[in-house]
């Protein structure tokens, strides 16, 4: 069992910054997927970043490849989002997320979810 719990939500203005970190419980961390994910209003969950399992490789959405960042922390089970150049489009909940598998763009594939932190970009 894996408990994730985000913090580091906002209201920001367009082309600020903000980084959102994942904590999660466990002592396996490092064999888990982490994966970001944000759901806009009456829109469906949308894969953001990913980075994963044992490699830490890094994947991201075109929407938001050079502005965003992933990384994760080992040692502190702990994965971060840092979020750069923001727009208002970027608004939305963001989740992190954690999984067994590689594969990480499919929220089908991670079992485990936070809470969610509310991200709003204002114009």
């Amino acid at each position: 069992q894996v408990e994730l719990v985000e913090s580091g939500g906002g209201l920001v203005q367009a082309g600020g910054s903000l980084r959102l970190s994942c904590a999660a419980s466990g002592r396996t961390f490092s064999s888990y997927t982490m994966g970001w994910f944000r759901q806009a209003p009456g829109k469906g969950r949308e894969f953001v970043a990913a980075s994963t399992r044992s490699d830490g490789a890094t994947y991201y959405a075109d929407s938001v490849k050079g502005r965003f960042t992933i990384s994760r922390d080992n040692a502190k089970n702990t994965v971060f989002l840092q979020m750069n150049s923001l727009k208002p489009e970027d608004t939305a909940v963001y989740y992190c997320a954690a999984s067994s598998t590689y594969f990480y763009r499919r929220p089908a594939s991670y079992s485990y979810w936070g809470q969610g932190t509310q991200v709003t970009v204002s114009s």
